[in-house]
């Protein structure tokens, strides 16, 4: 898994029960809301400012899905998209890159023509048991509850740079100790 992983430079990723739980939670005026994980938006946050591209593919569209995304800064938004594989191709010739260097979590039955092209196949752990016998990588965690998180950290420490994250969070926490109690 490691030497896949090590090869990543885009991780892309379905919305709904990957990057949120896959309840849809709606209003009394019809507006639909999701929960997103904190620890997965970091993840997120540290691919791209380590040198992963990040991009979302989701069949549903949705302002939320736009917001969140604006917020973690990632540039490569396809929404209501249900054929996946076409929002693929315009990603790939947009990006120039190879499909064993991508890497996609997935969940469900619509995300399997993705699944069997890219280099690292992904899926949370209560991804739908047909998806299961298509990916390399199955979370421990559920979607939206950890399973992006732990697909980063996976390509971080593949590629050496979550050692390197971890001792620059140390260092800097270390200082803000040091500089609070000289106060």
């Amino acid at each position: 898994m490691s030497a896949v992983a090590e090869k990543i430079k885009l991780v892309i990723l379905d919305v709904d029960g990957v990057l949120t739980d896959g309840l849809l939670y709606y209003t009394a005026e019809g507006e639909v809301m999701k929960s997103f994980q904190a620890r997965d938006g970091l993840g997120l946050r540290l691919l791209l400012e380590h040198g992963v591209e990040v991009a979302l593919i989701t069949g549903r569209t949705s302002k939320l899905v736009a917001a969140r995304a604006k917020e973690l800064k990632i540039k490569h938004v396809y929404q209501g998209r249900v054929n996946k594989l076409e929002a693929l191709n315009e990603l790939m010739e947009v990006l120039e890159i190879d499909l064993s260097e991508v890497a996609f979590m997935g969940d469900d039955i619509i995300d399997l023509p993705i699944l069997s092209r890219v280099g690292l196949a992904a899926a949370p752990k209560n991804g739908h048991p047909l998806v299961m016998d298509h990916v390399q990588f199955v979370s421990k965690y559920k979607g939206g509850r950890g399973a992006v998180r732990e697909l980063c950290d996976l390509i971080l420490m593949a590629q050496n740079k979550l050692a390197p994250i971890l001792k620059n969070t140390l260092e800097a926490g270390a200082l803000f100790h040091e500089a609070k109690s000289s106060c």
